[in-house]
């Protein structure tokens, strides 16, 4: 799960991303409205944290503008107003949720986990993806192949559901350097192709096909059916 986080408290924002990360959780951490802005263009998350009070802009600004844009990323709003009317706002301009600070942090958690349940209620597609013989589970992070399963990195996982939810399209490298970084980390120039060749060898060759030029997209289901159906006859 990748979060965003917009705290501009130092001391608050690094506990809060330091207790997320020990949960397994991806956290981008910015500390001002602008800077969310640009982070929630340019990069997919399953929620966003946000504090109402930012040095640049209300955190009610940034919501509405966040909605404007058609964006409906789950938003859990983490401040220390406690009073209903801004409860009633936040939750009226589009939060999913509110919590008033100090946060307890298993709280957070679970809060989290009921946001994507819900997300994924929604649309059951986003469960499991299905491409031929390959099968991957969204929420337990689980890949299969021909119905056995195969292990893969984090960062593996990553990479092919990008895939998986973009098909037939082709997914640009930036698109999955997006997927496999976070805000401001520093991109390694060839890992795209690394994680594509890993994912290759763990499956087949024609699992993920170049486009070259633009990027990279799922292999074709019909000749991946065929490649599983004729390694079985081989077999037999």
């Amino acid at each position: 799960m990748k979060l965003l986080l917009v705290e501009d408290d130092e001391m608050l924002g690094r506990a809060t991303m330091n207790a997320l990360q020990r949960e397994s959780l991806r956290v981008d951490w910015v500390r001002n409205g602008m800077d969310a802005k640009i982070a929630a263009r340019s990069h997919e998350y399953d929620a966003i944290l946000l504090d109402l009070g930012l040095p640049d802009m209300a955190g009610e600004q940034f919501l509405q503008q966040l909605r404007g844009l058609k964006n409906n990323t789950p938003v859990i709003v983490l401040t220390a107003r406690d009073q209903m009317r801004d409860r009633v706002n936040a939750l009226d301009l589009g939060a999913d949720d509110y919590l008033v600070k100090p946060v307890d942090l298993d709280e957070l958690a679970a809060r989290l986990r009921a946001v994507r349940r819900r997300a994924s209620a929604t649309n059951d597609a986003s469960n499991v993806q299905v491409h031929g013989p390959l099968e991957l589970e969204q929420g337990t992070r689980v890949a299969r192949w021909c119905g056995q399963e195969v292990t893969l990195t984090a960062k593996e996982f990553d990479v092919l559901e990008a895939l998986l939810l973009r098909r037939p399209r082709v997914v640009s490298r930036q698109q999955l350097e997006d997927v496999l970084y976070g805000w401001g980390d520093e991109i390694e120039s060839n890992a795209v192709e690394v994680y594509v060749h890993f994912l290759r060898r763990k499956f087949t060759p024609g699992l993920i096909m170049t486009v070259r030029g633009k990027g990279y997209q799922m292999g074709n289901e019909d000749v991946l059916n065929a490649e599983v159906a004729r390694k079985a006859r081989q077999a037999s």
